[in-house]
């Protein structure tokens, strides 16, 4: 293997551990990430973000989300301060 092909690999190699590593530190499944997204879309539509995570707090209380305190924290350390910020800047994290 030649140090070009050897690079490749071990770029691909980093990049699989990094999507890895994001799964895990996912405090809900991924799916329930992905309708949240949803909510949020539609919602933000409606009405204009007021700077809090209210719609995402919505969100979680009613699809019974337990760890909710857990899901917050990980959504603003990533980011997600509010309900918009969380559209633009950890939906494309699940890209």
């Amino acid at each position: 293997m030649d140090e070009k092909q050897r690079k490749k690999e071990l770029t691909k190699e980093f990049k699989q551990k990094q999507r890895e590593a994001f799964e895990q530190s996912l405090p809900m499944e991924r799916v329930l990430f992905e309708k949240l997204f949803d909510y949020l879309d539609i919602k933000l539509e409606e009405n204009e973000c007021d700077d809090t995570n209210k719609l995402t707090r919505e969100f979680l209380t009613k699809n019974k989300i337990e760890n909710n305190q857990a899901v917050l924290s990980w959504l603003s350390e990533n980011g997600g301060y509010c309900d918009c910020e969380i559209l633009a800047n950890i939906e494309e994290k699940f890209d």
